[in-house]
């Protein structure tokens, strides 16, 4: 297992030593840390996602308004 150093605010060390006395503190932080690496891969995935329909999107003809309206009424019972 590895060991991480970080520097954070005296103040807050200390609202999280009292917030979490009694708690196995590098599981939490394991777990928070987690869930920060999961939350960029996330956005990532998201962006690329985005990225990709945004190109299709150029791709595709402009559709007129009566098209549109045709279509949505042949879909209609």
């Amino acid at each position: 297992m590895a060991t991480m150093n970080f520097s954070v605010p005296d103040d807050v060390r200390a609202a999280f030593n009292k917030a979490f006395a009694g708690t196995n503190k590098s599981a939490l932080l394991t777990g928070l840390i987690r869930q920060a690496v999961e939350e960029r891969q996330r956005q990532k995935r998201r962006a690329r996602a985005i990225a990709r329909l945004l190109e299709l999107r150029g791709q595709l003809k402009p559709v007129r308004h009566s098209q549109v309206a045709r279509a949505r009424r042949s879909q209609r019972p």
